[in-house]
């Protein structure tokens, strides 16, 4: 049987979670949503059913209201993923100039689709909507500390690729 690990903040996270709820009026604290959950994310990696169930009961609201907010913002990740995420923004003025070449390259230079993680854990990539760089696309961003990358071309997403493998 396998064990299952209990989804609990560290003492450190819970202290964050206190000063972030205390930023919100008494019966408001659904506020504090969009922080717990990336506090969450932070914490655990990604926003898994038990991670968002957990962020639910330290709110004091329905579940429902967390997976609501957490599967519209692409910022949230509903399953594992790399170290580093690149998100390419894939709305119309990125697409116009070469977005869908570059989720193309990704795929082929890391050997995984849209979505998937790298067997070395370092990568995943997936289209966003607009990252407001309309005018220097196309971009992506890297997370979680949302790095921009601009005007991108084949040659720049190899010097990329490179840079952050060899952080590691």
């Amino acid at each position: 049987m396998l064990a299952v690990k209990e989804i609990k903040f560290s003492a450190e996270a819970l202290k964050k979670v206190d000063e972030i709820v205390a930023r919100y009026p008494e019966g408001r604290q659904k506020s504090a949503l969009l922080p717990l959950l990336h506090l969450a994310q932070a914490e655990f990696g990604w926003c898994s059913t038990e991670v968002m169930d957990y962020v639910a009961s330290l709110l004091n609201i329905n579940p429902i209201e967390v997976y609501e907010v957490a599967s519209f913002y692409t910022m949230y990740h509903l399953k594992p993923s790399g170290k580093y995420v690149l998100e390419v923004c894939r709305t119309g003025p990125c697409c116009l100039v070469g977005a869908e070449k570059i989720l193309s390259i990704l795929e082929r230079k890391l050997g995984v689709k849209e979505g998937e993680v790298t067997p070395d854990g370092l990568f995943s990539f997936k289209g966003v909507e607009c990252l407001a760089a309309c005018g220097y696309g196309p971009v992506l961003q890297i997370g979680p500390e949302y790095t921009f990358y601009e005007n991108l071309t084949e040659e720049s997403v190899d010097e990329l690729l490179t840079q952050l493998k060899n952080k590691n």
